[in-house]
């Protein structure tokens, strides 16, 4: 009987690490969603500054209003949630017209908010975005 109470060990130690690693897989699953904050796009109408601020061909991102805008042409201007549609994180920071995600390694493109790039297969939530007096407003009722 004494090899009884180590090979129950045994088992009980191997069903704690498997429930452990279950909860890691979990932690960082493939599936997508709008993450952690409870509105991943502004619920008010948000001032961002000077439209010029955004090249045209290119984006800006707003990292503290959690907003990325592009210009893809003189004038035109598209808006998206910067909040990563796997895991919640706020892109930080945009190489020409792709946003990237710093926690998992997700790219998106700030044109048409779509995932090129996992573990985020949904694309970033469009913001309307309007130009007031020069200044771009993004949110409702933009």
């Amino acid at each position: 009987m004494p090899g009884l109470p180590a090979a129950r060990r045994t088992v009980l130690k191997g069903a704690a690490l498997a429930g452990a690693a279950g909860l890691g897989v979990a932690a960082c699953s493939t599936e997508s969603k709008l993450g952690h904050a409870e509105t991943p796009t502004p619920t008010a109408p948000v001032a961002l500054g000077a439209a010029d601020e955004v090249p045209v061909g290119g984006a800006k991102l707003y990292r503290e209003q959690r907003l990325v805008v592009s210009c893809p042409a003189k004038g035109q201007y598209k808006a998206f949630s910067a909040q990563c549609t796997h895991g919640g994180c706020v892109l930080d920071k945009v190489e020409g017209t792709e946003g990237h995600c710093p926690c998992h390694g997700s790219r998106f493109d700030t044109t048409t908010g779509k995932a090129l790039h996992g573990p985020a297969t949904v694309p970033l939530p469009s913001v309307p975005v309007t130009v007031e007096g020069g200044q771009l407003v993004a949110g409702p009722d933009a």
